[in-house]
């Protein structure tokens, strides 16, 4: 089953923030992010899609989001466009 690594971006109080995820339907996981329903850390934003990337398996995306999580430059630079 495909799987995505993405990458959200939402600007609040606290200033931008980003967040990275994977999930097999990136509608419906973006739908529960900003309902409410998705990750705590998410909860209270409204959330948009900066980023994401497809992989033909579960595991790849999680090991590619593991080191999307890492990579603060990728971030910023996704956050420096959005702001």
């Amino acid at each position: 089953m495909a799987s995505y690594v993405y990458i959200l971006g939402s600007k609040g109080k606290g200033g931008y923030k980003t967040y990275v995820g994977w999930t097999t339907n990136l509608e419906a996981r973006l739908g529960k992010h900003n309902d409410g329903s998705g990750a705590k850390s998410t909860r209270g934003r409204s959330w948009v899609l900066l980023y994401a990337e497809k992989y033909i398996n579960r595991g790849e995306a999680m090991s590619r989001e593991w080191y999307i999580k890492k990579d603060r430059k990728l971030r910023a630079a996704l956050k420096a466009n959005n702001e």
